[in-house]
């Protein structure tokens, strides 16, 4: 069995994820697990893990869920050998944020082990108030390109309006110890449930760093 990840907007109304569900099982899929990541204005983002007997019906899946009234596919991707399972995936990555011995240490889980949970395409540390990056993954922008969406992003926020930058990059500040995370991903917008993700992953962080030597151990 081949697993994916199918993130579809659909009509917040009873019966529409049930009616996309029996679209799925036409094509002898069959749902694993869901996530709802937002809902509003009459829509929900749900995330959908769905086996399939063969890679080639990914395609045909995805026409299938089309069919049905008011629902977008946004992303379908291949759950990967270890499966999609967001809430393990944030515990473990919290769980390896605790044990880390050292600042160092706790940089590398951010920029390394984050991503993964996240389903980020790489994460960054930055110092605020000096303006450079502690720790980015490969994929990451420059760091002049980082300090400069943090600062928008402060900006923005301290004037009540939405974050600055792209839909596909977020950010959460740890004001205590003059940090701040950033995430970002291909084209895929962030969602409500991911933001909160995030935010917390930054309270760990930001009450490790207090506790942490900050040279290595």
């Amino acid at each position: 069995m081949e697993s994916y990840v199918l993130r579809v907007w659909l009509p917040d109304r009873p019966g529409a994820l049930g009616a996309v569900a029996s679209r799925i099982g036409a094509v002898k899929g069959d749902v694993v697990g869901i996530e709802i990541l937002e809902t509003g204005a009459g829509q929900a983002v749900d995330e959908l893990v769905v086996q399939l007997p063969d890679a080639t019906l990914v395609d045909l899946l995805v026409a299938e869920v089309r069919q049905v009234d008011g629902v977008h596919v946004e992303e379908v991707r291949s759950a990967g050998p270890n499966g999609h399972d967001p809430r393990r995936a944030t515990l473990e990555t919290a769980a390896k944020l605790v044990e880390a011995t050292s600042r160092l240490g706790l940089l590398a889980v951010a920029r390394d082990i984050a991503p993964m949970s996240l389903s980020a395409a790489w994460v960054a540390v930055v110092d605020v108030e000096a303006g450079g990056t502690l720790a980015a993954g490969e994929r990451a922008p420059s760091q002049d390109w980082l300090a400069a969406f943090v600062h928008g992003a402060a900006s923005a926020a301290s004037l009540g309006g939405a974050d600055a930058g792209a839909s596909d990059v977020i950010w959460t500040p740890l004001t205590e110890v003059g940090l701040a995370i950033v995430a970002g991903r291909d084209r895929i917008v962030w969602r409500s449930r991911e933001r909160r993700e995030l935010e917390a992953l930054g309270r760990i962080v930001a009450a490790r760093w207090t506790e942490l030597p900050a040279t290595a151990s």
